[in-house]
């Protein structure tokens, strides 16, 4: 339940948000990139103050029972901070994606048709654990020309809580206005933020599958997003095992909480006999726990895979393992099971491997590859502010291309539609430029 208070208090917030992003979307590229890397040494600056809040954080949630996975994306080590800084840095060295001509194109003479990028307006950011997501999506949503309104979870409250401030005091000594990024506290405030949807032009929830859906369904605010990370690694016929094998380890082991780690493994029954065994002992010997279908069982000592495992996003050193007849069960198995993801095959054949890169209807198809490497920062793109497993674009990793959109300029000079309709109708001269 949302007091009238709260209401009122978030609105007011959000109408200072849009107004500080219309002035910030006016600053030349220099000022913006200024403010990026103000933020980059402020954070640099405060690293032991901000480990210290992190640290309180991560141990009151383990006397409170936090899963591994939450745990996980919680910590905020002295590694994943000095990533994050470099993320930041590197969103500053990035093309400006604001103000880019799109389109140049003459609808007579006079009349003159371009499309112009521009930012979205006011981000609504909710993000479970995830200290870090705070700090690629503000470099994001600034380098971009947006506001940015967050809300992080109860139990990352003192990391957001300082990351906010060192935030907006570095803001507060460069011609971005502070206004421009908000930090939300309160529980109450998330219903609150997502009926904003007259101020906020687009959400982005970072979290679990119950989390992410329950943002979907309760706000008219367009979202960006996945609920599920329910992504595969296949290893076909002609699969070099020793290339299988790490990619297998690493997909699943490298950073398990990942939304782009696996969780089923399928393997060609023609090489399963031979494979299997060695890809159980590389993983059990990253403390693995190993699921597998009746075939699978026959090769291996695993437990039995139910139905649920095969839709079942783990977050955990957890795997499954099915045993299937071909390159095109393989497929099926994935476009039926899987999120739309990220989905990846090990094969020295390059026509299994084309076929299952057109075929898979996933954001990344990668070949002998890990899925790990599905991220915005492995990408190049400085950071990102999530994975979207949309149709629609942005599709995938969703860095600054994602936080703009683009409006049509027309100028002329007294031109009437009338002019070219009727009997006598002038035509267009559609000219590019």
């Amino acid at each position: 339940m949302v007091t009238p208070e709260i209401a009122v208090s978030l609105a007011e917030i959000a109408q200072k948000t849009r107004q500080a992003a219309v002035k910030l979307a006016q600053l030349p590229t220099g000022e913006r990139n200024a403010a990026v890397l103000a933020i980059a040494q402020a954070l640099t600056d405060s690293a032991p103050d901000i480990l210290a809040a992190n640290a309180a954080d991560c141990a009151a949630a383990q006397t409170e029972g936090i899963s591994p996975a939450l745990y996980a994306r919680l910590q905020l080590s002295p590694t994943k901070l000095q990533a994050a800084i470099a993320g930041v840095k590197d969103v500053a060295k990035l093309s400006d994606p604001v103000g880019e001509t799109q389109i140049r194109r003459e609808l007579d003479s006079g009349l003159m048709l371009k499309r112009i990028s521009c930012p979205l307006g006011v981000l609504g950011v909710i993000f479970e654990a995830r200290p870090d997501a705070l700090i690629q999506i503000t470099s994001l949503a600034l380098k971009s020309g947006n506001g940015v309104i967050l809300k992080g979870g109860r139990e990352a409250t003192r990391s957001c809580q300082i990351l906010g401030e060192v935030i907006r005091n570095a803001l507060a000594k460069t011609a971005v206005s502070p206004e421009t990024v908000q930090l939300l506290t309160t529980r109450a405030e998330i219903q609150a933020l997502l009926s904003l949807d007259r101020y906020v032009d687009l959400i982005i929830p970072r979290g679990s599958n119950a989390f992410v859906r329950y943002i979907q369904e309760n706000t008219k605010i367009a979202v960006l997003g996945h609920a599920d990370g329910i992504c595969h690694l296949y290893v076909d016929l002609t699969a070099d095992f020793t290339k299988a094998i790490q990619i297998a380890v690493d997909a699943k082991t490298q950073y398990p909480a990942a939304c782009n780690a696996i969780e089923t493994l399928l393997v060609h029954q023609a090489i399963a006999p031979e494979f299997l065994p060695q890809l159980a002992a590389a993983l059990t010997a990253k403390s693995v726990k190993l699921l597998g279908d009746t075939a699978t069982q026959t090769i291996i000592p695993v437990e039995a895979a139910a139905e649920a495992d095969w839709s079942t996003e783990y977050g955990d050193l957890m795997l499954s393992i099915k045993v299937v007849d071909s390159l095109d069960a393989a497929i099926a198995h994935i476009n039926h099971y899987g999120s739309k993801h990220t989905e990846a095959i090990a094969t020295e054949d390059k026509a299994a491997a084309q076929g299952f890169l057109q075929q898979v209807d996933a954001a990344g198809v990668f070949h002998n590859c890990s899925t790990r490497f599905a991220d915005g920062f492995r990408y190049g793109f400085g950071a990102e502010v999530g994975i979207s497993t949309e149709k629609l674009p942005p599709r995938g990793p969703v860095g600054l291309e994602g936080l703009v959109t683009y409006k049509y300029q027309l100028v002329g000079d007294g031109h009437i539609v009338a002019t070219y309709s009727g009997d006598r109708a002038k035509a267009f001269t559609h000219r590019d430029f």
